[in-house]
């Protein structure tokens, strides 16, 4: 099964919610488009990613060529909070890794609460 993922706006967040599994590369480089999509047509300045129902089972090097698609894709000024299932955060830690060492804003979550008071929606 394919990622399959539903937007809201809410001001200036994009709230996404994710689910299925990343089968091929082409999985999550078209997810990551469509969410960087969105950010630009709502002029989204802050994301928060529920990834808690996402299965990570692409290979480590494609990890790597979509966490370096992002950063070079996404809005600079875009701050990204992913929240994502506790068995998937080996996976998940290294995409981030590489995402925000090209530059990317993002920070890795197991608990939304946490995620929503980083990205300061904590009122």
């Amino acid at each position: 099964m394919a990622i399959t993922a539903e937007f809201k706006v809410e001001g200036d967040v994009l709230y996404v919610t994710a689910s299925g599994r990343d089968d091929s590369i082409n999985d999550p480089l078209q997810y990551g488009a469509a969410i960087i999509e969105q950010a630009l047509t709502h002029q989204s300045k802050r994301v928060l990613v529920d990834e808690r129902e996402l299965i990570y089972v692409i290979a480590t090097f494609d990890l790597y060529e979509t966490a370096k698609v992002m950063a070079e894709n996404a809005p600079q000024v875009v701050k990204a909070a992913l929240v994502i299932n506790p068995a998937q955060f080996k996976d998940a830690k290294f995409w981030e890794t590489v995402a925000v060492n090209r530059g990317l804003n993002v920070h890795l979550f197991t608990d939304i609460d946490d995620a929503k008071k980083w990205l300061g929606l904590d009122g």
